[in-house]
């Protein structure tokens, strides 16, 4: 894989942990559960602590870290907002779209680690592995928690 391929799939992952950072806090924001509360500030703490790593892993490849969030993202957030006030901010409708952010962030975390096309160098596997291994544990606790509030 060259470089500046490196770069774009890392910047991709970049903007993806961006993406579940203001995901996070939004949700924090909206819920008055301070168990919640203090889950999605913890699960916010790990995507600024896994942006920082892939910054760095873009900077060690000549690289300039990305600094947004997806466009989708953007999106995801506002249709956040109109549910949740729409369900009227009760426990398992946040769990739910907590649950849908981090199913995206597996995904963009797959089509990387997973391609075919191109082949990571082993130090950078790892780290998004650990990343995507960590991320898939906080999905099932999530999930965990809105079938329990389903219940």
């Amino acid at each position: 894989m060259e470089t500046q391929d490196v770069v774009k799939h890392l910047n991709g992952l970049i903007e993806i942990n961006n993406d579940r950072t203001e995901g996070y806090q939004k949700a924090a924001e909206e819920t008055t559960d301070t168990a919640l509360k203090s889950l999605f500030q913890r699960f916010a703490d790990s995507s600024r602590s896994y942006r920082n790593e892939l910054v760095s892993l873009v900077r060690n490849n000549g690289g300039e870290p990305a600094e947004g969030t997806t466009g989708s993202g953007k999106l995801y957030r506002v249709w956040m907002d109109i549910k949740s006030a729409l369900a009227g901010r009760d426990r398992k409708a946040v769990l739910s779209n907590c649950e849908y952010g981090e199913d995206v962030a597996l995904e963009a975390y797959r089509g990387v680690t997973e391609a075919k096309e191109f082949a990571l160098p082993g130090n950078i596997r790892e780290i998004l592995q650990r990343q995507q291994t960590e991320i898939k544990s906080a999905h099932d606790e999530i999930k965990r928690m809105r079938d329990s509030a389903a219940a």
